[in-house]
């Protein structure tokens, strides 16, 4: 329902600059692991997180540079309970800092079977010391909107002093799977004030399959907020869009943000590289912009494509055009 390389042999090449040019897909930086993060950090390291196959858990690497994630041991920070509304899929974890405490957002919902296992709310977990790896991570708590429904995709981002978190909802009353909103947040579980919806699906190809907008990312470059987002189901259809707001306007004034006509990124039958999205951004170990992703390598999927894993982490370095938007080209 939901959809949900790197400097050295293998992986290293994408992160090449003709890496756009290729005619065939570069190894991916780490297989399997759907909805990626890298997050880099001020003490040094690179912080990986994704959606395993299986769905059952919140896992967490750790290098000195982005090649490196590719081979670092993987903690487990948290598995899902046998029983209660945490019990069933575990998706797209993303870590943060806020207020010197380490926390994890993520999508959960119940076991058992049948429609009630899509009751997907986002949820939170909390380490209680300053290393992510070594510490002991416990659940904080359901992050609270004005309606009780299909949620997932939290991302969290400061801009202009103001702490901001965007996500995926499903609202009643209107006919999609999930929309984006935004808000300043009060706690890392609530709100300072009433969302903001940003987009709706409704272009040709953000419904092609389902009618899905998720997996927001904030990018703050070149006097602008650019916010990438993925959209379609989770098949070679899945893309990536973008909306673009001023840095110095009213971020929580939907009339703000402009929405681009056509996918900024897209699958690549040149290179053999499908369905990507769910980015996140970083830089890598000289300052420049990487794109972070998943993708396919294959076309054509046996069943539902929520539960076919290969989904793998990719990078690659982005540009921009002589007006400072991002230029992602296609995937490498």
């Amino acid at each position: 329902m939901i959809g949900r390389r790197l400097v050295l042999a293998g992986g290293a090449a994408a992160l090449a600059a003709p890496a756009l040019a290729r005619s065939r897909a570069a190894a991916p930086l780490i297989r399997q692991r759907a909805d990626p993060q890298i997050f880099r950090h001020t003490d040094g390291f690179y912080y990986f997180t994704a959606s395993v196959p299986e769905y059952d858990r919140v896992v967490l690497r750790r290098a000195r540079t982005i090649a490196g994630l590719s081979t670092a041991a993987e903690t487990v920070l948290w598995r899902h309970p046998a029983t209660g509304p945490m019990s069933g899929f575990v998706w797209a974890p993303e870590l943060h800092r806020i207020d010197g405490r380490w926390i994890v957002y993520f999508a959960a919902g119940p076991s058992g079977g049948g429609a009630d296992v899509f009751r997907i709310r986002t949820c939170a977990i909390a380490c209680d010391g300053r290393d992510p790896v070594a510490g002991r991570w416990s659940v904080l708590g359901q992050f609270r909107t004005p309606w009780d429904s299909f949620t997932l995709d939290s991302t969290v981002f400061t801009h202009r002093g103001t702490r901001y978190i965007c996500w995926a909802q499903r609202e009643p009353g209107i006919d999609t799977n999930s929309n984006l909103y935004l808000a300043p947040m009060a706690t890392p579980l609530t709100l300072a004030a009433r969302p903001a919806r940003l987009s709706v699906p409704t272009l040709d190809w953000e419904v092609q399959g389902f009618r899905v907008n998720e997996g927001p990312a904030p990018l703050i470059r070149h006097g602008r907020v650019f916010l990438t987002y993925s959209a379609s189901a989770t098949d070679a259809r899945y893309c990536m869009g973008m909306l673009t707001a001023r840095d110095d306007a009213d971020l929580m004034d939907p009339a703000s943000w402009s929405k681009s006509q056509r996918p900024v990124f897209r699958s690549s039958p040149a290179n053999g590289v499908w369905g990507p999205g769910h980015n996140s951004f970083t830089v890598d170990e000289r300052g420049r912009d990487v794109l972070v992703y998943h993708a396919r390598d294959y076309r054509e999927i046996a069943g539902d494509p929520l539960f076919d894993p290969n989904r793998h982490t990719r990078v690659q370095r982005f540009g921009y055009d002589e007006d400072g938007v991002p230029v992602f080209g296609e995937p490498a």
